[in-house]
Parts: C-alpha cells; structure tokens; sequence
C-alpha cells in the first residue's frame, strides 16, 4: 500500500512538472484584441477550448456577443480560426517550436461591450484524453498509472533536451554578439586613432606652413 502510493504521489508531482495548463478567465472589450501566447515544443499535442460566459443562464446570448479566435506559430502558420463563435476547440500538433498565439477578437459595438471569456490551454501530457485512454484499453489502475508516469517521464526528458537546445542557441548567439561586438571595437579604435593621425598630420603641416614650428 504505501508503494502504491509513493507512485501515485511520484505521478502527481511528475505531471506538475511535465505538463502545461493555461487556464483563466479574461474580459474583452469590443473592437479590442487579446493574444495569449504560449512557448511549446515541437511535435507536442496541444489542445484548447474557449467559450464567452453566459451570465443568463436559460437565455441565449444575443447576436452581439461573439468572438474571432485565430491560433498561430512563431512562423505565422494558421493551427485554427473560428469566426464569430460564442465557443470552440482547437486541437493539433505543433511541427515546429516556439511561441504560439491564441488571439481573440470582438466585434467593434455601439455602445461598447464587455465580454467575459473562458480559455483552458493544455500542451504535453495534460493535453490527453486520459479517462478515455484507460477505458478503451481496459486496464487496472496500476498499469494505468504506470503508462501515464511512463508519459510524463519522457515529457520530462524531452522538455530536458528542449531546453537544452535553447541554451545552445542562446549560447551560440552570445558568441555571435560578443564576436561582432569585438570587431566593432577594433575598428572602432582604428577609425579613433585614425583620425587623431590626419588630425596630428593637419596641425603638424599647418604649423610648418606658418612657420610657427
């Protein structure tokens, strides 16, 4: 029993670390847009859903309360758009990493309303199904468990190399910096002492000229 539960607990804490929700509630004003971005890696599952909250509930909500909902790579490519929705899904994977954007547009409206929007953003492991995946695959609790520490566990070694492919870039780019920084500053001291020579050479044929030397 107490194994059993130091894996669960080993489970839970590998799915805090592994996974990436974004969930929260934000307003919107008309004629206004809001992006939400998120950093994933590539070939990682992400899903989302996003609805305008009914604060009437029984009664729908007017033609004025939609949205426009646009989801883009750092690259620009377009994962989704919906447009004028009062709700909607998205779900892909990424094919390339970086910055991804969930964009939210309303309508612009006379006189100018608020909209208040629901977003659940899952990427990684916490973006699958893992209810139905225990189902479909009739198995017991603890090779579910397993299977599902066994994902986080590579999440996990794949977020390590993620990472450590953006330290090399990053790394690769100071490099870069400091190397052209270094050149500038020799030039830099070459064209200073450059031009305290002819400024030399001036005064020194000037002087001559006068006869003052």
């Amino acid at each position: 029993m107490i194994q059993r539960s130091n894996i669960v607990l080993l489970v839970v804490i590998l799915g805090f670390i592994a996974t990436q929700v974004e969930s929260l509630r934000f307003n919107l004003q008309s004629g206004e847009t809001k992006c939400i971005a998120e950093d994933i890696k590539s070939h990682a599952m992400t899903v989302g859903k996003y609805h305008i909250v009914n604060h009437h509930e029984g009664y729908p909500l007017p033609d004025t309360h939609r949205i426009t909902v646009r989801v883009t790579s750092t690259f620009g490519n377009t994962y989704h758009q919906s447009d004028n929705v009062i709700e909607g899904h998205f779900a892909f994977e990424t094919a390339e990493a970086g910055d991804y954007m969930t964009c939210f547009f309303a309508a612009d409206h006379k006189p100018a309303l608020t909209l208040n929007i629901d977003f659940d953003w899952k990427t990684g492991v916490a973006a699958k199904d893992w209810t139905n995946v225990a189902k479909k695959g009739s198995v017991e609790v603890m090779e579910f468990e397993l299977k599902r520490m066994l994902e986080n566990v590579q999440a996990i070694h794949d977020e390590m190399f993620f990472l450590r492919e953006r330290e090399a870039e990053m790394q690769e780019l100071n490099r870069s910096t400091n190397s052209k920084m270094a050149w500038m500053t020799g030039l830099s001291i070459l064209l200073c002492l450059s031009v305290a020579g002819l400024q030399v050479w001036h005064l020194k044929t000037f002087f001559e000229k006068k006869k003052l030397i």
